[in-house]
């Protein structure tokens, strides 16, 4: 599995947050409104660097064909922003505890990947499944904990349905990138 990757690919992952890295501590230097301290740097670049790991070890698969890699792209972005945002100001209130279950969906998605074995068919189950689970967060949210809703709830609906269209998106190109496999497959056999 990591065996494809090279030690190229691993000094691509720890340094590719480095860049992104250095708008918070330009911010902290010329404004007081930045206020980050060393652990929100730690938790940035692993947040980065894991993302950058996970997308480099799924698109230098054999089986990655463009399809795969823009499902894969899609799929992390998709985990990485839902991450980000919901670290940075939480997606559905700042006391709802409903926030926690968007760190379940990321875990959802990282384990459909695994248990795929990053075969694209698999891949797209999994896509869809993280989906779902997106889907369900703010309606389980609504249901148990409708105090605590902001910045309201029809807004928050639309986030969620956002992440969710690209979830699904990745799924579709996923599924996309099984058939062009099998197509191929079947090409090569006659």
């Amino acid at each position: 599995m990591l065996g494809s990757m090279k030690t190229k690919d691993y000094l691509i992952v720890a340094l590719a947050p480095l860049p992104v890295l250095l708008i918070p501590m330009v911010g902290i230097m010329v404004s007081e409104e930045w206020k980050w301290t060393l652990s929100d740097f730690v938790v940035a670049w692993a947040i980065l660097a894991g993302t950058t790991f996970v997308y480099r070890l799924l698109a230098t698969r054999p089986v990655a064909n463009l399809s795969y890699r823009a499902g894969a792209g899609l799929a992390v972005a998709t985990g990485l922003l839902l991450t980000w945002i919901n670290l940075a100001v939480q997606i559905i209130g700042d006391e709802n505890p409903a926030f926690v279950l968007y760190f379940i969906v990321v875990l959802i998605g990282l384990t459909g990947t695994g248990l795929a074995r990053f075969q694209p068919a698999g891949m797209a189950r999994a896509a869809f499944a993280t989906a779902t689970a997106t889907f369900l967060v703010p309606v389980i949210a609504v249901i148990l904990w409708p105090t605590d809703f902001s910045p309201g709830v029809p807004q928050v609906f639309a986030l969620n349905f956002a992440f969710v269209v690209m979830f699904a998106g990745a799924g579709l190109l996923f599924r996309r990138a099984a058939s062009q496999a099998s197509g191929a497959g079947a090409a090569l056999s006659v």
